[in-house]
């Protein structure tokens, strides 16, 4: 049986390309274009993993990401950060850092956009399988 995964973004592009990249690799997708949706989604779908934008209108990727890991049902649910920031003063390393210093688990996967589909794939595939 497919995993399930679960992408969450406010841009179009990238849940056409993510959604493809990872259909064409056996996964089966479902999605949503903001976190108040994704919150919706993750609890109606039960994925086997989320791959969440941090920057969304509605409710931001950090607010969802902070309310799944305090929600019993959805705490041990997997997530990748997908994240534009590319400067090493707002990158993903200092997200690594805001998420460690407030004491919440940390995803267990960053991917920076623009998202390299073979480093992407890797880090779906080291967390779900298949």
């Amino acid at each position: 049986m497919a995993k399930k995964i679960l992408i969450i973004d406010d841009e179009p592009d990238v849940l056409t390309f993510l959604g493809t990249l990872l259909r064409k690799n056996g996964y089966e997708v479902c999605e949503a274009g903001d976190g108040v949706e994704g919150m919706r989604k993750v609890m109606e779908e039960k994925p086997d993993l989320v791959c969440l934008d941090l920057l969304m209108p509605e409710k931001t990727g950090i607010k969802m990401y902070r309310e799944m890991r305090k929600d019993e049902q959805l705490t041990k649910v997997p997530v990748i950060m997908v994240t534009g920031f590319s400067t090493p003063a707002i990158g993903y390393m200092d997200f690594k850092k805001f998420i460690h210093e407030r004491s919440i688990p940390a995803p267990e996967g960053y991917i920076e956009k623009p998202v390299d589909k073979e480093e992407f794939l890797k880090a779906v595939r080291e967390i779900v399988g298949q």
